[in-house]
């Protein structure tokens, strides 16, 4: 039985080969990329994210996601034109960590919902212009002038 099969097969890739349908293939006559390496059991993962061009970080567990996504937070709405806009990302993204929180999977990682208030704060401080922020820088109260030996602590202070 199998040799009827090896034959069917054999006999199909001869006619491929008739046809030309291996002729000009991508990678012909090339080495086969990571032969001289060391066995690596990603290898097809890696070469999928390669070709696809995915990023990496597609792979992390979904609290480090997050976690990650919430530290881009001051650079993703640094563009934003309005603060409504900005409220609007944070509560998209604080819905996914409660979301998550609700029914927590992967590792054991601390993820907390962003402070909205502290990021629109933030954003609009970026958004000052430059003059506001270079404004001369107040200057100190005035103290009062000290009377001779008011230092001593048991020098006794007149209620005058």
């Amino acid at each position: 039985m199998s040799n009827m099969w090896e034959a069917a097969v054999e006999a199909q890739i001869r006619s491929a080969q008739e046809r030309g349908e291996f002729d000009n293939l991508p990678g012909a006559g090339k080495p086969i990329p990571g032969r001289n390496l060391p066995y690596d059991e990603g290898w097809w993962i890696r070469s999928f994210m390669e070709r696809e061009k995915l990023p990496a970080h597609l792979l992390l567990p979904t609290p480090l996601q997050l976690r990650r996504r919430i530290e881009q937070v001051p650079d993703e709405v640094r563009d934003l034109p309005t603060e409504q806009a900005v409220r609007a990302f944070c509560a998209v993204l604080n819905a996914e960590v409660m979301a998550w929180l609700r029914t927590p999977t992967g590792p054991r990682v601390v993820v907390r919902p962003v402070d909205v208030d502290a990021v629109v704060r933030r954003w609009r401080e970026e958004r000052r212009p430059a003059a506001a922020t270079t404004a001369a820088p107040a200057e100190p109260p005035a103290r009062a002038p000290r009377t001779p030996w008011s230092w001593l602590p048991w020098r006794r202070r007149s209620a005058a």
